[in-house]
């Protein structure tokens, strides 16, 4: 993923925050404090691929596979872009990754809608916190 840069604009392309007792997933669960995610992603330059990599996963295509498919970036290593500290990632993204659970084999947790960066749209899994 490039180097952090700002958003320009107003509120426009910001994620949206999960409300205090909620992470993005929509679960109550209170997240414990991370300071780095393990993230996966699916970028994509135009919003209307975005939305057809988003249906190939709720359709119950593996995220791996959709990424492959779909992805600009990191499509070789299926979205996988490691353990990332807080900081390194550009805002949204970065909002998005850190309320995100970590997802499992059963119960993939991805963001949804896609997130809106200056780098195109994503969708988030995070597969592990530290």
């Amino acid at each position: 993923m490039p180097p952090k840069q700002t958003q320009k604009g107003g509120a426009k392309g910001k994620a949206k925050a999960a409300p205090a007792d909620e992470d993005a997933s929509g679960s109550k669960e209170k997240l414990k404090p991370a300071n780095s995610v393990k993230v996966r992603h699916i970028l994509c330059e135009k919003h209307s691929k975005v939305m057809e990599a988003m249906e190939q996963l709720k359709a119950g295509v593996s995220f791996d596979k959709v990424a492959e498919s779909f992805s600009e970036d990191k499509a070789k290593a299926g979205g996988a872009l490691g353990f990332m500290n807080r900081g390194s990632m550009v805002g949204p993204f970065q909002d998005a990754a850190f309320q995100l659970k970590p997802s499992t084999v059963s119960k993939p947790i991805y963001t949804d809608p896609p997130v809106k960066t200056v780098h195109g749209y994503h969708i988030i899994m995070v597969e592990d916190r530290k």
